[in-house]
């Protein structure tokens, strides 16, 4: 599996596979530890480890990690993750006036919003079905419903308008 994972302002690549680990293109020797059903993980690299707690954020892929009594935030985002920011965030600008449109095919299974209805950044507006996964598309701004172009149960394929936000 590939990860983008975000730390503060930093971002970088990890590719997970059976026998390796790579950070950016390079192999690293680590591995990740934990108990089942517990938060408390430990990172071992080498001949050092580190201990952190993480709980999982408001956000899929979001992480609230703690260690050394410092708190850490963090994102790891597949690929299919990382599109449906990048749709929402090109849909909706970031004053979040503009269309939302379908990241990738996928059945409309939720509306979150009403035409009318005034929404701010981070509220969901439509949930789509795509891979056996729910996304929640939200608005990446504030605005106004101006118009849904679909309903429950519509087939949508990438790249189709699902709101349209003034």
């Amino acid at each position: 599996m590939k990860y983008t994972v975000e730390i503060a302002t930093r971002s970088v690549i990890v590719e997970v596979d059976e026998d390796a680990i790579r950070v950016d293109g390079r192999p690293v020797a680590a591995r990740l530890d934990g108990v089942p059903g517990s938060a408390i993980r430990r990172l071992v690299q080498g001949q050092g480890s580190r201990e952190f707690v993480a709980v999982p954020g408001e956000e899929r892929g979001q992480w609230r990690l703690t260690t050394d009594g410092q708190r850490i935030d963090a994102a790891v985002l597949d690929d299919r993750s990382l599109a449906v920011r990048a749709a929402a965030r090109k849909a909706g600008g970031t004053k979040g006036a503009g269309v939302l449109k379908a990241p990738m095919p996928g059945l409309v299974v939720r509306l979150l919003v009403a035409e009318g209805e005034a929404v701010m950044a981070g509220k969901g507006l439509v949930v789509v079905e795509a891979m056996k996964m729910e996304n929640e598309l939200k608005a990446v701004g504030p605005g106004t419903v101006k118009k849904i172009h679909v309903a429950p149960g519509d087939r949508v394929e990438k790249g189709a308008p699902l709101v349209e936000l003034a």
